[in-house]
């Protein structure tokens, strides 16, 4: 197969060209979600899901470049983690999973996870949830109860509830991963709340005990595809600050987004821009990855 017929078209991601970079053996994704039709949507989830399976998802990883995979329970399922499970299965050894679990969920539940390969919770204070608001005394219970299986918890969060609860986060039992580069608008420098948010991700990173996600670029970024320029103070600030605590996320089928906006090979673009060297790069989507979620370090 040539590799203008594997530079194909992939559902939910705009254009059709590899990134600029090829990118390294066992290079991980490490937040994507699937939503497959076979499982209904929560009664809480006010949208229709799309349609974006394993299938669609190895298109991606085709035209990135990537191999290995981590599948995040979107908040459309609720605490059913199905789909998800499936996926993995679908996926194999090069993939892992997060889930989202109640603050009651059973010991078992969280063992029978486990042996599916799930390695983490994720903990969402941004999106409407089944159980209604998420607090802080269900994070820390949350994160006390998967101590035990070597998990961490990843938290999605707004710029201000990062700055209020940083207190809860960095005394936290596990390894604390914050998703979508804390949400922190990259336009407002160190101003205001979005300054304060910085800065205690900052201290959060200096703990040592914290990772974070760059992925979402495009959540805040006023600038857009395909260059997002005014996330590159954020995320090169965040590579000098913690290089060895970072993963890379594509967050396809960016549901967040309009349908066909975004080009996924412009966020491996960006992470290169952002890491500034080939070997921070390759750290980002290979070693650390392999290290928080448990990959070998071997094919």
């Amino acid at each position: 197969m040539g590799m203008t017929d594997i530079a194909m078209a992939v559902p939910h991601s705009a254009g059709t060209s590899r990134p600029a970079r090829t990118l390294p053996p066992l290079a991980c994704d490490s937040h994507m979600h699937i939503f497959d039709a076979r499982f209904a949507p929560s009664p809480h989830w006010p949208r229709t899901p799309p349609q974006a399976d394993v299938a669609m998802y190895r298109q991606l990883q085709r035209r990135l470049g990537t191999s290995r995979a981590v599948v995040v329970t979107p908040s459309t399922y609720g605490t059913d983690n199905a789909c998800t499970l499936d996926a993995l299965e679908r996926l194999g050894d090069d993939a892992r999973g997060v889930a989202v679990v109640a603050h009651d969920v059973a010991d078992a539940e969280l063992d029978r996870l486990a042996t599916h390969r799930v390695c983490g919770l994720r903990v969402n204070f941004v999106s409407p949830q089944s159980w209604g608001e998420t607090t802080a005394h269900m994070l820390v219970t949350l994160a006390h109860r998967v101590a035990r299986l070597g998990w961490h918890v990843q938290v999605f969060m707004q710029p201000e509830q990062l700055v209020a609860l940083e207190p809860v986060l960095g005394a936290l039992p596990v390894p604390l991963v914050v998703d979508h580069l804390g949400r922190i608008d990259p336009a407002a420098g160190m101003q205001g709340v979005e300054g304060a948010a910085h800065a205690a991700l900052r201290r959060l990173l200096d703990g040592g005990n914290t990772w974070v996600k760059l992925s979402g670029a495009y959540m805040r970024s006023s600038v857009g595809g395909p260059s997002y320029a005014d996330t590159l103070p954020l995320g090169r600030d965040l590579v000098r600050a913690a290089p060895e605590r970072l993963v890379w996320g594509s967050d396809w089928p960016h549901t967040t987004e309009a349908p066909g906006s975004v080009d996924d090979a412009d966020l491996v673009d960006l992470l290169q821009a952002w890491a500034g060297t080939d070997e921070a790069m390759d750290r980002i989507l290979v070693d650390n990855p392999a290290r928080l979620y448990g990959f070998s370090a071997i094919p």
